[in-house]
């Protein structure tokens, strides 16, 4: 996966749209899937079995955990969510931004603020004007 910052090669958004797009098991199916023992309160049930879920995306790189439940089969549907949201952030190509100029009143209001601005600064300093 790509760093923070860089968008990701265009391959690798539409690879993240097309798998958004399909049913949970066909999603599953890309993805490896590993159990873990999860950590944290929940007792002994939750510190000797292996309830969390690691998936991990093949074809993009993309990886997630959940360790919230105490239960592997809610910890696996809450990865799942986890990975569309991903993928759905992955896939998505914002808007190019186009570049504007400030407006001629925009200026000219800017410009009388600083003016203000200079005049009470200049009063504050008392003695010769």
């Amino acid at each position: 996966m790509t760093g923070l910052g860089s968008p990701p090669p265009p391959g690798l958004r539409a690879l993240a749209r097309r798998s958004v797009a399909l049913p949970g098991e066909a999603l599953l199916a890309e993805c490896d899937e590993e159990f873990f023992i999860a950590s944290g309160p929940g007792g002994q049930h939750r510190n000797k079995t292996e309830s969390g879920v690691r998936l991990h995306h093949r074809p993009t790189g993309v990886l997630v955990t959940a360790t919230e439940r105490r239960s592997q089969s809610q910890n696996r549907g809450e990865a799942l969510d986890r990975m569309r949201e991903r993928l759905a952030a992955l896939g998505h190509e914002p808007k190019p931004r186009r570049a504007t100029k400030p407006t001629r009143g925009s200026k000219l209001r800017r410009l009388d603020e600083k003016k203000r601005r200079s005049e009470t600064k200049a009063g504050r300093r008392g003695g010769e004007e």
